[in-house]
């Protein structure tokens, strides 16, 4: 072996790159491969091999031609804390909620953390995208195939508006569909932390085709400050396989269609028979005879 081989060299000169890629994409927002070969003077393989690494950190999203920016910009960082824990699952539900989504649909996407993971999912495909999330808004500014709609309103801490601004312009607007968060699931329906939010979210539910609900199983069994709707009011729910039998038959009993991605491996999901599903409503009272999913029984 060559004695003057230094193996952190190779590292270093890796690292410089990849920060230069990222650099470039994110100042950009759309690089072509031809100009990030040329500017960046590496092979397309080498090009490529980054962007992998670059896609699997969140940062980009390849796309026919070219790499998308997704990563926060400065100052819309809320999310980079929240990469742990459950992040992976999150992922993977939004990998099977974008399949759901197909090309020139018009979609409503909310400020979740799950609902922006989809959103770097779709940035790239035509699309018109309505949302109340500067983060989710950020991601398709500078894509030349998505129409965007930001509503407007009193602005959240974490990025959202919300509050009777943000009603009343979803209620001029007509989507396909309204992909939700959520804080948690019990079996009296879905909840929000935030009053406005829940306001807000209703009149996106109102405004939609259908209802999409996206969350990881460690909402489930759980409340929080506010009731958004009862769980028949959404027609699909995205979560992972972590899901408890017993809340599976419930949100299957309730009318919901439920597709459970799976975190091992990335086969075909699971899917429930589709249910019929009843009007939607506002309803507070759960029914009382069924038992807790969250025990198991």
């Amino acid at each position: 072996m060559d004695g003057n081989h230094q193996p952190g060299a190779s590292t270093t000169a890796t690292e410089s790159r990849r920060a230069r890629l990222r650099e470039m994409i994110r100042s950009r927002g759309f690089v072509s491969i031809p100009d990030l070969k040329e500017v960046i003077g590496a092979s397309e393989s080498t090009i490529r091999r980054d962007l992998d690494v670059l896609e699997e950190q969140g940062e980009a999203k390849r796309t026919h031609g070219g790499v998308f920016c997704t990563a926060p910009s400065a100052g819309l960082t809320m999310f980079q804390d929240g990469r742990e824990g459950h992040w992976g699952k999150k992922r993977r539900i939004a990998e099977m909620a974008a399949a759901l989504i197909e090309d020139r649909d018009t979609l409503l996407l909310d400020g979740g953390s799950t609902t922006y993971e989809l959103a770097r999912q779709l940035v790239g495909r035509p699309l018109q995208i309505v949302t109340n999330s500067l983060p989710v808004a950020n991601l398709f500014a500078s894509s030349e195939k998505a129409d965007l709609i930001f509503l407007g309103g009193q602005v959240h801490r974490v990025g959202i508006t919300m509050g009777s601004r943000s009603i009343e312009m979803m209620r001029g607007l007509r989507v396909q569909k309204a992909i939700l968060s959520v804080a948690g699931i019990d079996q009296r329906g879905y909840y929000n932390s935030n009053l406005l939010l829940v306001e807000t979210e209703r009149a996106m539910m109102e405004s939609a085709d259908q209802t999409i609900v996206v969350a990881d199983s460690s909402k489930f069994g759980r409340s929080s400050l506010v009731q958004l709707c009862g769980l028949s009011d959404v027609q699909r729910i995205v979560v992972d396989d972590g899901l408890s039998e017993a809340w599976r038959r419930t949100l299957t009993a309730a009318g919901v269609e439920l597709l459970i991605a799976s975190t091992a491996d990335r086969g075909c999901p699971e899917a429930s028979p589709r249910a019929p599903v009843a009007p939607p409503h506002w309803g507070m009272n759960a029914p009382s005879s069924a038992s807790d999913p969250a025990s198991g029984k």
